[in-house]
């Protein structure tokens, strides 16, 4: 199937205004909980793709408001969709998949010099007692001024009161994490009130094998200046470098108590 993109607007190049689209549709919990789906499926299933009835189950929408939604991705170009012949002389089912690079983490280069360009800042800047920021200050004064643009305004800056509550806001924590290219991963604990999240594929790994102070400090940043952005700013956070080879882990706790099961916050 091919799609055809909306007009660009002027001075735009059409594959960027793309990718603003896309990013701007990935706010959507319902968007982000569908192209999941797909990405995560068993790498035999993952290139055939599933139908929008087969996704509403598993999704727990109706097939409708899938298929609503289905369609923007693609024409965002976040997912693709083909037609397959069914047994028997019925219509042809669509099926959805991933688009072919559309989820691919930042190339390298260009995480390397987003790092470059957040390192030589810090030399400059300086906190109020006059002092060069740390990696990790750095890291959360970068979360400060660009994590909006990523995981769209902030509705309210209140802290979580409930697990779903806190753990939307470890995922955009974790869409600010990609844009960097790493390649996290969300577990939870404590009755949600912990995430443990797993970074592999981390862009800057030979840079932290060699000074893990300057990537996991930067890396450390990004989270917390993420989180203050969100209105969590007394959440515990710590980060374990190297828990295997190619694979660190970053422990997020919030303090604010949750309301009981069955209040309202």
């Amino acid at each position: 199937m091919t799609s055809t993109p909306g007009a660009p607007g002027a001075g735009a190049p059409e594959g960027r205004k793309r990718d603003d689209a896309g990013a701007g549709l990935l706010r959507s919990a319902v968007r982000r909980d569908l192209v999941d789906t797909l990405a995560n499926l068993p790498s035999t299933q993952r290139d055939e793709g599933l139908t929008a009835q087969e996704l509403s189950g598993r999704v727990g929408l109706h097939v409708t408001t899938v298929r609503f939604h289905l369609e923007q991705l693609v024409d965002a170009g976040l997912l693709a969709a083909r037609s397959v012949r069914s047994p028997g002389a019925g219509r042809p089912s669509k099926k959805y998949l991933v688009a072919p690079g559309s989820l691919d983490a930042p190339p390298r280069e260009e995480s390397l010099t987003r790092l470059a360009e957040l390192l030589a800042q810090s030399f400059t800047a300086r906190t109020p007692d006059g002092d060069a920021l740390t990696p990790e200050q750095a890291g959360a004064a970068w979360a400060h001024a660009h994590a909006t643009d990523l995981i769209g305004q902030v509705t309210t800056t209140d802290p979580a009161t409930t697990a779903g509550a806190w753990l939307s806001k470890v995922g955009a924590m974790v869409d600010v994490l990609r844009s960097w290219g790493y390649t996290p991963a969300v577990r939870t604990q404590d009755d949600g009130r912990t995430a443990d999240v797993d970074i592999v594929r981390c862009p800057f790994l030979d840079l932290a094998r060699d000074r893990p102070e300057v990537v996991c400090g930067v890396h450390r940043g990004l989270m917390r200046g993420t989180l203050e952005v969100l209105g969590e700013h007394d959440a515990e956070l710590s980060l374990t470098p190297f828990v295997e080879p190619t694979r660190c882990t970053a422990h997020v706790t919030t303090r604010t108590p949750f309301v009981p099961a069955g209040g309202t916050s």
